[in-house]
């Protein structure tokens, strides 16, 4: 529950980082004891409503009352679980069924109340009920325990006295802390912060999962490219590593052996650290996006909102790209950044945006790249930046589009971006750095060498050149003895 703020205060907004932990054995053994004890008490509630509802008794679902049946448990009945951990269980039901009953009263029939059990629950403690002293954090437990002091694995990057909440979780077989704090919205010098009058159009995708148009002939574009290849390269290594371990497999009835839950164990790390890499480089996404438009004083941006095409059956493959893409999750984390830069973000209609030419208005050809050519005026240029133009110019909840945003284009001209500005999200990742391939993949297949060539290896790649090989520049005079990969450039002399 949000704490009352006086309307005079300055606006803050909320915050939330995730932060490692050093645990020694005893100590993680303690903490996944606290989130074992956190389901048991989510259970104990779905038992207590399930025995009322077969002796049909009204539920008990508010927040107060779930917090007298558990005064009436007594204290030790949850292990080392306090009040405070438990009453956060508690409030966490209490929201997620009034949400469930809230949506059903409105007419969603596919909502469902709690009713599925959970091994482990995040354990939330509120300010005033743990320390944060640096990289060392306290957690309160129950009367008579030990404290449970933890170390974190980095600083947190919010000054202590604005951090409201932290929260004990386990993903991917680790266990986290994350941190929510009040951070104040940027407060900018007299004529230097966003003009609300800026309006600049932002076109969401896979490949470029920002494309904006700025109203002063400025765009952007940043390439996902790394993104999308490290989805690829990690379902290609899920599916050799369950190839290679499927004969390890129990048998259905049998206990796994230790060499099974090691593997278990190594999966289940992948596939968080998979996660850790897509969720940062969109999180670097969204900051370019945000940095752009406060250079250029952008106080509004126009967002197209694809997710209207989630619905539409369009295969097995499709229906991984979009899966993938996180649509949601883009358009939340470009919410989050501009909501603490001053920005507001609109959300329209992107329909025809991509397949209609800004300037006259009629039906395009899907092009087969990037570029999109108008047969009816001859307007040529990047098809994802023609769109952000075009949503720059739809209005939110305009009388004829849908109310989720503005079907059709004000009559103000299409302003097309004229200087361009280029960037890569996922710098991160493999084979996004100094080297342009991904080091999972395999090596490339070069021709056979030369008897009289000394220069080149059974490989097929140049002598002293390591793999995966790195672009480097051609020199005035000579040639470059890097090799180069088919359907690529050599950089230019710089």
């Amino acid at each position: 529950m949000p704490r009352r703020r006086d309307p005079a205060a300055a606006r803050v907004v909320h915050r939330t980082c995730r932060v490692g932990l050093r645990v020694t054995r005893g100590q993680r053994e303690r903490c996944f004891g606290l989130l074992r004890s956190a389901g048991d008490v989510w259970a104990c509630v779905l038992e207590v409503n399930h025995w009322r509802w077969r002796h049909q008794a009204p539920p008990v679902v508010s927040y107060q009352a779930l917090c007298r049946e558990l005064s009436t448990a007594g204290p030790g009945t949850f292990g080392d679980l306090d009040t405070t951990g438990a009453r956060s269980v508690l409030r966490r039901y209490s929201d997620a069924w009034f949400t469930a009953a809230k949506r059903r009263k409105a007419g969603d029939l596919s909502a469902r109340f709690p009713r599925k059990r959970r091994g482990l629950l995040p354990v939330r403690y509120y300010h005033g009920t743990f320390t944060l002293d640096g990289r060392r954090l306290r957690l309160p437990t129950a009367k008579g325990a030990a404290p449970l002091w933890l170390r974190l694995d980095r600083a947190v990057p919010y000054p202590v006295e604005q951090v409201r909440s932290v929260a004990l979780l386990a993903e991917g077989g680790r266990l986290w802390v994350e941190v929510t704090a009040e951070v104040p919205v940027t407060v900018y010098p007299a004529d230097a912060g966003p003009d609300p009058a800026r309006v600049a159009g932002v076109d969401l995708g896979v490949i470029h999962p920002y494309a904006v148009a700025g109203a002063d002939g400025h765009g952007l574009l940043v390439s996902a490219r790394a993104v999308r290849a490290e989805h690829r390269m990690h379902l290609s290594d899920t599916r050799h590593r369950r190839r290679a371990t499927a004969a390890r497999a129990p048998k259905p009835g049998q206990r796994g052996s230790r060499r099974w839950r090691k593997t278990c164990r190594r999966a289940r790390l992948v596939e968080g650290r998979h996660r850790r890499r897509v969720r940062q480089a969109q999180h670097e996404a969204a900051k370019t996006v945000i940095g752009w438009a406060v250079q250029r004083r952008v106080g509004t941006l126009t967002v197209g909102d694809p997710r209207g095409v989630l619905n539409l059956p369009a295969g097995r493959r499709h229906h991984l790209r979009l899966r993938q893409w996180q649509i949601g999750r883009a358009i939340a984390v470009l919410r989050d950044k501009a909501e603490l830069a001053g920005i507001t973000v609109h959300l329209v209609d992107e329909r025809g945006t991509s397949s209609t030419c800004p300037t006259c208005r009629k039906k395009i050809t899907k092009p087969a790249g990037r570029t999109m050519t108008c047969r009816h005026c001859n307007l040529t240029g990047h098809r994802d930046l023609f769109a952000a133009a075009t949503i720059a110019t739809r209005t939110p909840n305009h009388p004829g589009g849908n109310p989720t945003g503005g079907g059709t284009s004000t009559p103000a001209a299409v302003v097309l971006p004229q200087v361009l500005t280029h960037r890569r999200a996922g710098r991160h990742l493999p084979g996004a750095g100094l080297s342009r391939r991904d080091p999972r993949r395999p090596p490339p297949r070069h021709h056979a060498a030369t008897p009289g060539d000394a220069t080149v290896n059974t490989m097929g790649a140049a002598t002293g050149v390591s793999w995966p090989a790195e672009a480097r520049p051609t020199t005035v005079g000579s040639r470059s003895t890097a090799p180069v990969r088919r359907g690529t450039t050599t950089p230019p002399t710089r």
